[in-house]
């Protein structure tokens, strides 16, 4: 019987990563269509917006030295000699001591380089306006490129599109874009001892979990999941399985058989295809140490442990990775401190992934352990989310400040 050859996390992502040959194709999209798409090319703005000065608030277009010094006691009082109406260009132009009203979001007259709030005026007659407060000169008024600039980077390559960036697109008329492709994934679920959940289980049997879970990690990624079914131990059954997802797929993750048992066949099928290569058997990590990762071709395949909750940790850490290298998408994490409810204790030599819950007490986020037995998978709707501890540490200890990353 072979044993793992352990890596680091950090040796395994730089093993991945070395390995890459694919890329993700390109396809053109409408914006519409464009939520949760990696951008595949820089954006630059091909106009200025706004392409016009236009006013933040309803009130009276001035010269802002006009009214230095008004006050209630001491108003400035100006000429009103037009109003500009909303989306159009103002009639003319204003000199000194002349005001024109505008509306919010209406286009200040050549001349003026403030806006005063209607508040802060009266209306003395059809022609005379009482300023009633100074501005600034600029004050509640948008200059022309002051929210995007001609020729500016507005959305980087390997950005993953929201709602906010969609806005900024159509702010600027661009309504098509060039995206990644989604990768197509193959899912394998393997056991002799998993069935399909619409089936009566009998005792010894689970029903499968993986097949489910993969599959919405992957819509969560971005990416497109296609089911392959449940496969038995059996090296010639899941060797034809095998071989068809990889024909028809960019990537195949097989979840169970990835350990060194007498049935666990996933490593002895993937080494069966002519050009394959396995390069990783087996992380330092908990949960997660029976994990294979190889090619056949060109085409990655991971060997995902049956646990749920090592397959959901190994999916999140590695197969993500993967997937944002070949999209050059850079994940963003912003993890939460919290403060550690209890101590921990783990063993030294493997990096582990705490599935933790927060709870707020008088203030203040704790994280509470989510202990757990190899093949549950209630933790997962217990936990907000993990804790990393170094494979270096013992653990973690009441009272320490931790980060908590969100599953």
């Amino acid at each position: 019987m072979e044993f793992f050859k352990l890596v680091s996390i950090n040796e395994a992502k730089d093993i991945i990563e070395k390995n890459i040959t694919f890329k993700a194709a390109v396809e053109k999209v409408n914006i519409l269509n464009a939520l949760g798409r990696i951008i595949a090319e820089d954006i630059y703005a091909n106009e200025n917006v706004p392409d016009f000065v236009r006013s933040t608030v309803d009130g009276y277009a001035i010269f802002s030295q006009d009214a230095f010094g008004a006050s209630e006691s001491l108003p400035a009082i100006l000429n009103l000699v037009g109003e500009v109406k909303i989306g159009q260009v103002p009639s003319k132009d204003i000199i000194q001591g002349e005001c024109m009203y505008v509306p919010t979001g209406g286009m200040l007259p050549k001349g003026a380089d403030a806006v005063v709030m209607i508040e802060y005026t009266e209306k003395l007659d059809d022609g005379t306006i009482l300023i009633n407060k100074p501005v600034a000169p600029l004050q509640n008024i948008v200059e022309i490129g002051e929210d995007v600039k001609k020729g500016e980077l507005i959305i980087k390559k390997g950005t993953k599109l929201r709602p906010y960036e969609i806005g900024v697109l159509s702010s600027l008329g661009i309504l098509e874009v060039d995206v990644c492709k989604k990768i197509k994934v193959g899912i394998i679920s393997t056991g002799d001892e998993i069935v399909d959940p619409k089936e009566k289980i009998t005792l010894g049997k689970v029903r499968d979990i993986n097949s489910y879970l993969l599959y919405s990690l992957c819509l969560e990624e971005g990416v497109e999941p296609v089911l392959y079914g449940i496969v038995s131990d059996d090296y010639e059954k899941l060797k034809n399985k095998l071989k068809e997802a990889i024909d028809e797929c960019d990537v195949v993750i097989m979840s169970g058989g990835s350990s060194v048992g007498n049935k666990d066949e996933t490593i002895k099928v993937i080494n069966s295809f002519k050009d394959s290569n396995i390069f990783i058997h087996g992380i330092s990590i908990k949960p997660g140490k029976p994990t294979i990762i190889g090619k056949i071709g060109e085409k990655f395949v991971f060997g995902l442990p049956g646990h749920p909750l090592a397959c959901a940790v190994i999916f999140k850490n590695f197969v993500s990775f993967y997937f944002n290298k070949i999209r050059s998408f850079e994940r963003e994490e912003y993890p939460i401190e919290c403060i550690m409810a209890v101590n921990y204790h783990k063993a030294q030599g493997r990096a582990e992934f705490l599935p933790v819950r927060i709870k707020e007490e008088q203030g203040k986020l704790f994280a509470y352990p989510t202990y757990y037995k190899s093949g549950l998978i209630s933790c997962f709707s217990k936990s907000f989310g993990y804790i990393y501890i170094e494979k270096e540490l013992e653990g973690v200890y009441e009272g320490q400040t931790v980060k908590v990353y969100k599953f």
